[in-house]
C-alpha cells in the first residue's frame, strides 16, 4: 500500500500535516478544532454544502467558503468562526436564517436534549431573535409511513434524508419538492415510505423533523439509558443501542461499527423490539394435561417433568436448534445432551464448511472489492439486509456486482449456485459464465457471497475462493442470526433418524418451528420439550413448554456471518428466568456441572483447518423451461425479512411485510396475457392461491418467485393464470 502524500495546512493559526484530499472538517477535528455542520455526513457520499453552517474564511478567496466541501491542499490557510469575525458573522446569519421559521417547541420535541440544532444554537447562535412575524406552520405530524412522522416546520432542508434514500439505500422514495422557500420533503407521489432501511432517516435527521412513531413522546434524554448490544434478528450482527426507560425497551438506535454496519440498521432490527411486550407471550412453564390442554406449573415442577421425560427417553434424544441462541445457550444444551444424556443427535441451523474461515474478511471489505459475485436463489436483502448495502456501496465505488440466480444480472436456473461455483473454479467456464471468469481473473480483490440453503454450500464457495486465490473474501450467509456460533458450540452432530420412534425432542426457539422437519420429528417423539416466547403450532405438540427470552433480554456471545464473535448485553430483565439457568439446573440432575460463562467473548475461533481441495460433485443446472401454459413454471420460494414471531406482534411493521405477489418473467407474462398489478391464480396439485402479478424483466423464463408466506401449499411446479 502506497504512503499517502502529506500536505501542510493552517487552521486558526495551527500548522498541520494531513494526507492530501482529507476533508477540512476532519482536518480541523484532528487539531481539536470544531467546525459546526448540519448537512455534512461522510457516510452519505460527497458533501453538498446545503446548510452553510460550516462557513469559514480561506486566505486568497474573497467570500466565505463551505469548509465541508473543501479538501486539504498544500499551503491552504483557513480560519473558522473562532478566530475570524467574518466567519462568525456568517455563521450567526446562517443560524438566524435556519431559525427563521423553526418552531420553539424544544420541550415537546422528541429530539430535545439530543438535537444538534439545539446544541449549536446555544453554542454559536445570536441568543435572541429579531423576527416579530408569525412563523410558518404545517399540519403535524405528517405520516410518511406507519413508522415515521414528519414535522415539516422543523425541517432545515439539509437533505440528509433524501441523500440517504437516493445514495445509500437507493430506494428513491424520499424527495425534495418545489424550489426556494417553498421546498419541502415528501415521499415520491405521496406513497408511504416502504423500504427495508427507512428508519435510518430518523437518525440522520439533525433536527426533530423525522421522528419515530413508536418512540414519540415515550421518553426524554434524562430519563433513559442506552445499553450497547448486538442485534439478534439476522446474521449481520449490527451493533445497536437499546434505549430503556423504566425497565422497558423504548427504541433501538444504530451503534456505528465501521467494519460491520457503518451505522445503518434495517427496519426489522430498529422496530421489532416491541414484541417483548406482546400480550400473548408465554410467561410461565406449561405442562400438557390430558383432555385439558396445558396447565401452568412452577419452575420446580417443570424441572421434575423435564427430568422424567428425558430419563424415559433412554438416550434417544434429538435437539432442534433455531440459531437464535447465544453460544452459551447452545453450549449448555450440548453439554446436557452429549454428556448427560449420551446423545449427539441434533438438527443444526447451519453446517458451515471449515474452509470458509480461510477467506474471512470484514464486511466493509466488500466496498473496496473490484468484483463481487453473489450466488444463490435467496435475495441478499431479505436474508442479510446490511450486506446488500455493502454491495451497493461497492457498485457506487466502481466495483462490478454480479448476481447469479434466476433474477440476477446473469440469469441461471434455480439451484445453480453449486454448479456455477464448480464451473468457475475449474476454469474453462461455459459461455454464460465466461464474462464472470474474465472479471475474476483481472480483479485485484474479489468478494464472493453465498445466499442459498444448501448444507454443502460452504464447500462450493470455498472451492471457488481457492481457485481465485488470496485476493478472495468469502461471505457465507446463514439462515439464522447465530447459525455459525451455534454450529461451532455444538460441534459434530449426528443427523436425526429418518423414521421410527424418538424418545425425546428438545426444541429451542420460536423460529425453528417453521421448519417442517421439526414438525415431523415432534410427531414421532414420546416427549417434546419446547422453549418459545409465543405459542405456535409446535407448542401444541409439546409436553412441556418453557418461556423463552429475546436477544434483548440476555447476555452472551454471537458470531455473525463473517465469523466475528460479538457480545450481546442484556438491555432489560426478562419476565422469566433465562432458559440457560433452567438447563444448567437440569444438567446437574444428570451429573453435568456447567462452568460459569466468561465475562468476555472469545477473541477468535479455533485454529483454522486446511484449505478445501474442492467442493462436492454438482450437477449442471436444469435446462430452461419454455414456460408455456399447461407445462408449469418452476417455483422459487424465499423467506422475507419481515416475517417471524417478532414482526407479527408489532402493528406498525405490518405494512412492511411482503405483498401477496408472484414475480413472473416478461416472456411468461406475455404468453399468458398478464400485466403487472393484475390478480392471478397460482395453482399446483389441487392447491390454488390468488396473488398479484409483478413482471420482472430480469427473471429467467419458466421461473416464478413467491415469498414463503404466500406460497404455502404450493409444489415445486405451478401454473399461473389470470384470475
Amino acid at each position: 500500500m502506497s504512503t499517502p502524500e502529506l500536505v501542510r495546512v493552517t487552521i486558526d493559526g495551527r500548522d498541520l500535516q494531513v494526507p492530501k484530499g482529507t476533508g477540512m472538517v476532519e482536518a480541523a477535528l484532528s487539531a481539536g478544532i470544531e467546525i459546526p455542520v448540519f448537512c455534512y455526513e461522510p457516510r452519505l457520499g460527497p458533501p453538498v454544502g446545503a446548510c452553510r453552517m460550516c462557513l469559514c474564511e480561506v486566505e486568497g478567496m474573497p467570500k466565505l467558503q463551505a469548509a465541508c466541501t473543501m479538501t486539504a491542499q498544500d499551503g491552504l490557510i483557513l480560519r473558522t468562526a473562532q478566530t475570524s469575525p467574518q466567519a462568525a458573522e456568517g455563521q450567526d446569519a446562517v443560524l438566524e436564517f435556519i431559525l427563521l421559521n423553526h418552531p420553539l417547541d424544544c420541550p415537546d420535541c422528541d429530539k430535545g436534549g439530543e438535537c444538534p440544532l439545539q446544541d449549536l444554537t446555544f453554542r454559536w447562535g445570536p441568543g435572541k431573535t429579531r423576527m416579530r412575524f408569525p412563523k410558518r406552520t404545517f399540519d403535524k405530524p405528517i405520516p410518511i409511513s406507519p413508522l415515521i412522522g414528519l414535522d415539516r416546520e422543523r425541517c432545515i432542508l439539509c437533505y440528509r434524508c433524501t441523500r440517504f434514500s437516493e445514495l445509500v439505500a437507493e430506494d428513491g422514495q424520499l424527495v425534495a419538492l418545489n424550489r426556494g422557500s417553498q421546498s419541502i420533503i415528501a415521499t415520491f407521489e405521496d406513497e408511504p415510505y416502504r423500504a427495508h432501511f427507512s428508519g435510518n432517516v430518523i437518525e440522520v435527521c439533525p433536527v426533530g423533523a423525522l421522528t419515530s412513531t413508536t418512540y414519540r413522546f415515550r421518553g426524554r434524554p434524562w430519563e433513559i439509558q442506552n445499553v450497547p448490544t448486538v442485534c439478534g434478528l439476522c446474521p449481520v450482527g449490527c451493533n445497536v443501542w437499546a434505549t430503556t426507560r423504566e425497565g422497558k425497551v423504548a427504541r433501538i438506535l444504530s451503534r456505528n461499527h465501521p467494519e460491520v454496519d457503518e451505522g445503518w440498521i434495517c427496519d426489522k432490527g430498529r422496530f421489532a423490539y416491541d414484541h417483548l411486550r406482546a400480550e400473548d407471550r408465554i410467561r410461565q412453564p406449561l405442562r400438557r394435561v390430558r383432555r385439558r390442554g396445558f396447565d401452568r406449573v412452577s419452575w420446580d415442577e417443570a424441572l421434575d417433568e423435564a427430568e422424567r421425560g428425558l430419563r424415559e427417553a433412554g438416550g434417544s434424544v434429538v435437539v432442534a436448534l433455531s440459531g437464535g441462541e447465544t453460544v452459551e445457550q447452545a453450549t449448555a444444551l450440548a453439554w446436557l445432551v452429549q454428556d448427560g444424556l449420551g446423545s449427539r443427535t441434533a438438527l443444526l441451523p447451519e453446517t458451515i464448511h471449515p474452509a470458509v474461515d480461510h477467506f474471512r474478511a470484514p464486511l466493509s471489505a466488500i466496498r473496496d472489492a473490484d468484483v463481487c459475485v453473489v450466488v444463490g436463489d435467496h435475495p441478499v436483502i431479505e436474508r442479510a439486509p446490511v450486506l446488500d448495502l455493502w454491495l451497493r456501496s461497492a457498485r457506487r465505488a466502481g466495483g462490478e456486482v454480479i448476481t447469479l440466480n434466476p433474477g440476477g444480472t446473469i440469469p441461471l436456473p434455480p439451484g445453480s449456485a453449486a454448479w456455477a461455483c464448480a464451473a468457475l473454479a475449474k476454469g474453462g467456464a461455459p459461455k454464460e459464465l465466461a464474462g464472470v471468469a474474465r472479471s475474476l481473473k483481472r480483479a485485484k480483490s474479489v468478494a464472493l457471497v453465498w445466499s442459498e440453503d444448501d448444507p454443502t454450500g460452504g464447500a462450493h464457495i470455498a472451492a471457488l475462493a481457492e481457485a481465485v486465490g488470496d485476493k478472495a473474501a468469502v461471505y457465507y450467509v446463514p439462515r439464522a442470526p447465530n447459525g455459525r456460533g451455534v454450529a461451532a458450540a455444538w460441534g459434530e452432530a449426528d443427523d436425526p433418524p429418518r423414521d421410527g420412534e424418538i424418545g425425546a425432542l428438545i426444541v429451542s426457539g420460536d423460529e425453528v418451528t417453521a421448519d417442517p422437519r421439526v414438525r415431523e420429528l415432534a410427531e414421532r417423539a414420546r416427549f417434546v420439550l419446547t422453549t418459545a416466547m409465543f405459542e405456535n403450532e409446535l407448542t401444541l405438540w409439546s409436553h412441556l413448554v418453557l418461556p423463552g427470552t429475546s436477544y434483548l433480554e440476555r447476555d452472551g456471545t454471537t458470531v455473525n456471518l463473517e465469523g466475528r464473535p460479538q457480545r450481546q448485553h442484556r438491555a432489560v430483565a426478562p419476565p422469566v428466568d433465562d432458559e440457560t439457568a433452567f438447563f444448567a439446573e437440569l444438567a446437574r440432575r444428570f451429573g453435568v456441572e456447567l462452568t460459569p460463562w466468561s465475562s468476555s467473548p472469545p477473541t477468535d475461533h479455533a485454529p483454522l483447518p486446511e484449505r478445501s481441495e474442492g467442493g462436492a460433485p454438482v450437477k449442471a443446472p436444469s435446462p430452461k423451461t419454455n414456460g408455456r401454459p399447461g407445462r408449469g413454471l418452476e417455483l422459487v420460494r424465499y423467506r422475507g425479512l419481515f416475517t417471524g414471531a417478532a414482526v407479527e406482534r408489532v402493528p406498525q411493521l405490518q405494512f412492511q411485510r411482503s405483498l401477496a405477489e408472484v414475480e413472473l418473467a416478461a416472456a411468461d407474462a406475455l404468453e399468458r396475457g398478464i400485466a403487472t398489478g393484475e390478480a392471478v391464480r397460482v395453482s399446483s396439485n389441487g392447491t390454488s392461491r390468488t396473488l398479484t402479478a409483478r413482471v420482472n424483466r430480469r427473471l429467467l423464463a419458466g421461473v416464478v418467485r413467491i415469498e414463503d408466506e404466500h406460497a404455502e401449499g404450493l409444489d415445486a411446479r405451478v401454473e399461473v393464470t389470470r384470475a
